[in-house]
């Protein structure tokens, strides 16, 4: 296929059809992955990678139909900054929670969903019961 320069809007680009041209930044041996395949490779549901596109951390290409498709490259990229030290905001979290905050604060405080936060504090914290106490052991 022919390489030149295609317009694109910053958030998708649309792949080309057969006699097309390739966007710059997709190599020929560039896989293209599926939101369902980006999702298992994530350990994540289809409707974060989705989110995900949304906020502009990853950039999705276009088929012709519509559908989403992620290029290796971009997911590496998404991978490499996501392995960077970040600011310990699960401790920060963790403290909060403990201090009596309930898990829907923690979530809001720190921009992330109910379930993500419920999932990070059962792994650090005993999580209290629906009347705001630990639950009793026998």
């Amino acid at each position: 296929m022919t390489r030149a320069h295609v317009t694109r809007d910053p958030s998708t680009t649309t792949l080309p059809g057969k006699n097309d041209v390739l966007p710059d930044e997709l190599s020929p041996d560039d896989d293209l992955l599926k939101p369902r395949e980006v999702a298992e490779l994530f350990g994540v549901r289809t409707t974060t990678i989705a989110r995900w596109a949304r906020e502009g951390r990853l950039s999705p290409l276009r088929t012709p139909g519509g559908h989403r498709r992620y290029t290796r490259s971009s997911l590496r990229k998404l991978l490499a900054d996501a392995a960077r030290p970040e600011e310990p905001t699960t401790d920060d979290a963790v403290r909060l929670y403990e201090q009596g905050w309930s898990i829907r604060q923690v979530a809001e405080r720190f921009d992330v969903s109910y379930g993500t936060m419920r999932r990070l504090l059962r792994g650090r914290t005993t999580l209290r019961t629906r009347g705001g106490h630990p639950p009793d052991d026998y």
